[in-house]
């Protein structure tokens, strides 16, 4: 069976694509395909949204009835298409993928910090301004702690990771002697 990414891809294309032609703020819209997704991973709503009594309209209106924000025509057409396809469930997937269109859209890429111990913000401001220099994005911070690092950093932006961590120096030290 395919990947979900894989399955929701076109569907968060094409819910980017209706987002720009719609004209409203890129900012609100992910908001409120990260409201519906935290909605469908509800279990209860899960249950209920798997109830063979509910049609796909019904489905639909379930969900866009447990979201705070306003559920504009073309976010509820895009229920409806998901409920019809029995998709609901890509929700998260799809909200995921959204923000990674509008971050590469805004030119802006999250970057996934992960320290042995806790960064203040002038030391996580320093390493920003690194490595938007590096990767000529502006950089969003995702910075957590992993204390297996043992010291250093590593960086994930995108698909590309830097490992500044003394685990991974121990780690290419060991193979290195055991290739020997």
């Amino acid at each position: 069976m395919a990947e979900l990414s894989t399955i929701a891809r076109p569907y968060a294309e094409a819910l980017f694509g209706a987002a720009r032609t719609d004209g409203a703020d890129l900012a609100a819209w992910a908001a409120l395909v990260n409201e519906m997704a935290q909605a469908a991973e509800h279990p209860e709503v899960q249950a209920a949204l798997a109830d063979p009594r509910l049609d796909a309209p019904a489905r639909a209106g379930l969900l866009g009835s447990l979201v705070k924000s306003t559920v504009s025509p073309t976010a509820a057409n895009f229920l409806s298409l998901l409920a019809e396809n029995d998709r609901l469930d890509l929700l998260p997937e799809i909200a995921v993928q959204f923000g990674q269109l509008k971050n590469r859209h805004e030119g802006v890429a999250d970057a996934h910090i992960a320290s042995a111990y806790e960064l203040t913000s002038a030391q996580v401001a320093d390493l920003l301004a690194g490595l938007e220099k590096k990767f000529g994005l502006k950089l969003k911070p995702i910075v957590r702690v992993e204390p297996a690092l043992i010291g250093g950093v590593r960086v994930a932006v995108g698909d590309q990771v830097l490992d500044a961590s003394v685990r991974a120096q121990l780690e290419r030290m060991r193979d290195s002697l055991v290739a020997n």
